[in-house]
């Protein structure tokens, strides 16, 4: 679900569940109209939001094999220090607020204290640079008739760099994720989703999450 950010004075993170379908689209894809999605009565103005990601893991990938991802991201409504965890209903996210803003070039970003104790069951420091993820996000809030928030839709223009690799890539990517009025029957609203995006032109996305493509799994 879409939540609200992290509050700076919790001692513990905030959680929450992401159910989301994401689609590649190519440069000139254009929109589709999200107003024939079963519940969706209005589509929200544009909101742009610059987001940078900086991603990490230990040298040998334990977090990566555990199908986890620990960010630092700046930017947005939800910026913040994420621990991802990809599960069969959805991903799974905790967060914490941010800390001082590193330098613009700095790789080896100290991971915080409560994330590396949170992390524990999955890997033990020293973590290291993984990856940088800049996007230039658009969000629209898809509304019900009532005004609820029943999707957030937002396209994404996404520049990554591998930081082991020393390699950059660029793409366009759209994600779907549901709101706190999502439908009863996620998987009919999803199924007409898909059936949208693929009449402009777009298609269920190759790697299951930005940070994957970035790494070429």
């Amino acid at each position: 679900m879409v939540t609200a950010g992290t509050d700076p004075s919790a001692a513990e993170p905030s959680r929450s569940l992401e159910v989301e379908h994401t689609y590649d689209v190519d440069a000139a894809t254009p929109l589709p109209d999200w107003t024939v999605l079963p519940g969706v009565a209005a589509v929200g103005e544009p909101e742009p939001r610059d987001l940078d990601a900086r991603y990490f893991d230990t040298a040998a990938a334990h977090l990566a094999r555990a199908r986890v991802a620990v960010r630092r991201r700046s930017g947005g409504p939800d910026e913040g220090w994420h621990i991802k965890i990809a599960t069969p209903e959805g991903k799974h996210e905790w967060a914490w607020p941010l800390d001082v803003e590193p330098a613009d070039d700095a790789l080896d970003v100290p991971v915080p204290e409560p994330v590396v104790a949170a992390l524990a069951q999955w890997a033990q420091p020293p973590f290291t640079a993984l990856a940088r993820i800049r996007n230039h996000r658009t969000a629209y809030a898809l509304r019900d008739a009532d005004g609820a928030l029943v999707a957030e839709f937002v396209d994404d223009q996404v520049t990554a760099r591998d930081e082991r690799r020393g390699t950059e890539s660029s793409w366009r990517e759209w994600e779907l994720e549901l709101g706190p009025a999502a439908p009863v029957d996620p998987a009919a609203f999803f199924a007409a989703a898909d059936e949208l995006v693929a009449a402009v032109g777009g298609r269920p996305a190759a790697s299951e999450s930005k940070l994957a493509r970035t790494l070429g799994a």
